[in-house]
């Protein structure tokens, strides 16, 4: 009897919702709906596909490697690691006219930012200004928590520690005189990132925060003198830095560095001789890494990517060959409707 009661108290109410007795559709699929629904999809897909292929192809791009591995490459004494403050200058040219707004990015391979103990090892709270994290650094970083006298390293971490310090300039050849290409380099970084993932600390000179602290051990300056021409890009929302911290996904990536936009170069680099100068500073060779740069413009659809268009071409191919299957199967084996 008491068990009967508990389950008419348990029970659910007598309404249209708790009984699941609400007005429902479903649809009826049959073959004159799924075979031109199969056919319009393949249409739309193939469409899409078309126009991202032929978008990617117009896109131009310009791969220069400058590791250093070969004898004849202009920076094969710069990738001798006992070689320090090695400049080497890369020539080359534009057949025609490569439009702006143009991208610089640098590119390095086999390298794997992905790595779960390299992401981790930073401290957020130290990267957000919080002050008491300068002087007692997350265990996270380790083993670029403390340098060999005890000190407080900041910012902490194998991330920091490791960022990308080639330097470019780039000029145009004209007329055998050297005239330098303007480089932009406001707002490379994701807005979320310099607005609010990343934060100086409320201190004034930004470099009194870093007092009883020592910069990362292979870094030439500390977080405070990143940009010596700007002091508003300093500490961790320089451009740069913000940049580096956002770690790429698969071991073969590139990063902007600067976009050409402006002056004479707001339409693009005319075509010409150029000459990229570089500040060989970042070492790739102990792990069979390579160090390129990477000239490119973008469209509607972002950067050169023909996988995008190729995947829509395959699908929407795929739909329409199922419609064909479906429709064959359909006129082959339909069964008359019962009455």
């Amino acid at each position: 009897m008491v068990k009967e009661e508990r389950e008419i108290a348990n029970r659910p109410d007598n309404t249209a919702f708790t009984q699941q007795r609400l007005p429902a559709w479903q649809p009826m699929l049959s073959a004159g709906i799924v075979i031109p629904g199969f056919v319009l999809i393949g249409l739309a897909f193939i469409g899409i596909g078309v126009a991202l292929f032929v978008t990617s192809r117009s896109i131009q791009v310009m791969e220069l490697d400058y590791t250093g591995v070969e004898n004849s490459s202009p920076c094969f004494r710069c990738s001798d690691p006992d070689v320090k403050n090695c400049m080497c200058q890369l020539d080359f040219s534009i057949p025609s006219l490569f439009e702006g707004p143009v991208f610089f990015y640098y590119g390095l391979s086999n390298y794997f930012q992905n790595y779960r103990r390299y992401g981790v090892s930073k401290d957020d709270d130290q990267l957000s200004g919080d002050l008491d994290s300068f002087t007692s650094p997350s265990d996270t970083c380790a083993p670029y928590e403390f340098d060999g006298n005890n000190k407080p390293i900041v910012p902490c971490g194998s991330v920091a520690n490791s960022m990308f310090n080639d330097t470019f300039k780039l000029y145009q050849i004209i007329n055998g005189t050297r005239k330098q290409v303007p480089f932009d380099g406001k707002g490379i970084a994701w807005w979320t990132d310099y607005n609010v993932k990343y934060r100086n600390p409320s201190v004034t000179p930004l470099r009194n925060a870093f007092n009883g602290t020592v910069k990362p051990l292979f870094w030439p300056r500390p977080a405070y003198e990143l940009d010596t021409s700007d002091p508003a890009n300093n500490g961790f929302i320089n451009q740069d830095f913000l940049v580096w911290m956002r770690r790429a996904a698969l071991p073969d990536f590139r990063k902007l560095y600067r976009r050409i936009t402006e002056g004479d170069y707001a339409r693009g680099l005319p075509a010409g001789d150029y000459s990229l100068e570089i500040a060989y500073n970042y070492p790739v060779l102990s792990f069979d890494g390579r160090k390129k740069v990477v000239l490119s413009n973008v469209s509607w659809m972002g950067g050169k990517n023909e996988f995008l268009g190729i995947a829509y071409l395959v699908i929407g191919s795929m739909c329409i060959v199922m419609s064909i299957v479906m429709l064959i199967v359909y006129a082959k084996f339909k069964f008359p409707e019962e009455e």
